[in-house]
């Protein structure tokens, strides 16, 4: 199964951790959605003319499962499927879409780390911080 990660899964250590099947298989971009973060994690909505950089992975369907765990699946995070070049991807989006919170350093860094290893712009996280 392909699988768009946008937040701290990006982050290759962690990401083999949580999911010792995954394969890290290119970054890729969302279309008409944007970064945020609500409850201090990230999460994605509908913006038009938007991008969100992420990276796609291989998963296997027992990394789904622990996934599902990890992100709290069904209550903080529901599943969302989209399709890149004819493949269905899934990732996950919040439940409940609650006013921008800025992330914990901690979090934050993971992030970074993530972009980094997934060779992403900086300037996508860097405009999700930003508060209007």
């Amino acid at each position: 199964m392909l699988y768009f990660a946008y937040g701290s899964n990006l982050h290759h250590l962690q990401m083999k951790r949580r999911c010792k099947d995954s394969i890290f298989l290119k970054k890729i971009n969302l279309k008409d959605f944007r970064l945020t973060f609500r409850n201090m994690y990230a999460d994605i909505e509908r913006k038009k003319n938007s991008i969100v950089q992420g990276a796609l992975f291989e998963i296997s369907k027992i990394d789904e499962k622990k996934l599902d765990i990890y992100e709290d699946y069904p209550i903080v995070y529901k599943k969302y499927y989209f399709t890149h070049y004819g493949k269905k991807i899934m990732t996950y989006t919040m439940t409940k879409k609650t006013l921008f919170t800025y992330p914990s350093e901690r979090y934050l860094n993971i992030i970074k780390r993530g972009y980094k290893d997934c060779d992403l712009e900086k300037r996508y996280l860097n405009k999700a911080l930003v508060v209007f």
